[in-house]
Formats: structure tokens, sequence, C-alpha cells
């Protein structure tokens, strides 16, 4: 992945809410509205499309730090759509900013920094440092 190529990239993600999307469901509180978990998961859908077609062969991205600002909520069959915009890559390291749309209005804003890793070589240490967690 290249500066030139990445830079500028926008990626797009939508959801229609349903009731497991709420609030209610995830136990977060009584309300049957759009959880920021939710919203999360909106988030990170757009920044990996960004992403999708810039990738060498082997390189994926995980996620390291995720703001979100929540500025308004939804209920059950709203529909939202996340634009996602890198802005910067240093060092393997991609920041991202995030709005989610309900229709006009503007019920999120996020800034996400991702991390541009071999696939292969980070579930490798992964896997190791599970196994030396149950070890111990």
């Amino acid at each position: 992945m290249t500066y030139d190529e990445v830079i500028g990239a926008v990626g797009l993600a939508s959801m229609v809410i349903r009731p497991s999307d709420t609030s209610v469901v995830q136990a977060h509180n009584d309300l049957a509205t759009l959880d920021p978990t939710s919203i999360t998961n909106l988030i990170e859908g757009a920044c990996t499309a960004a992403l999708a077609e810039h990738f060498a062969p082997g390189e994926t991205s995980v996620t390291q730090e995720l703001v979100i600002k929540v500025l308004g909520t939804v209920g059950v069959g709203a529909e939202i759509r996340a634009h996602a915009t890198c802005m910067h890559l240093e060092n393997s390291i991609l920041d991202f900013t995030i709005e989610v749309h309900h229709g006009s209005r503007l019920i999120a804003s996020a800034s996400l920094t991702r991390k541009v890793v071999d696939r292969i070589s980070y579930m490798a240490r992964i896997a190791a440092e599970s196994v030396m967690s149950e070890a111990g």
C-alpha cells in the first residue's frame, strides 16, 4: 500500500436498523434505539471498504483506536450510512474521518486509526500469544 494510492480513498457502508441493533437488545439501556456498538460496526465496514482495493497480497488492517461522537439516534427500520475517508498514512498507520448520516441528519462522527499488517504473521503472533497465555 502506498501513500498516493490510499490518501483520499472513500468507503461507504449502510444498514437498516433491526431490533438486534438497539441498545435494549445489547443490554446497554432500555431504549429501542440504535446502539453505539452498531454504529461502530458500520464505521468499521466503511473503513474496510475504503481500503479493500489498496492492499498488497497478504496485507490487511486492524483497528488501533476509535473515537466516536454520537450526535443523535434512530429507531428500528431507519436506514443509516457511513462515509469514511482515509486522511493520512505513515509507517503503516492509517487515519480516517467518518460521518454517519440518517438522510441529511448527521448522527455520529468519528476518527479511526488502523494499522496495516501482514495477515499470516499477525495471526501467527496472536496464536502464539494465546498459547502462552493458556500455558501461564
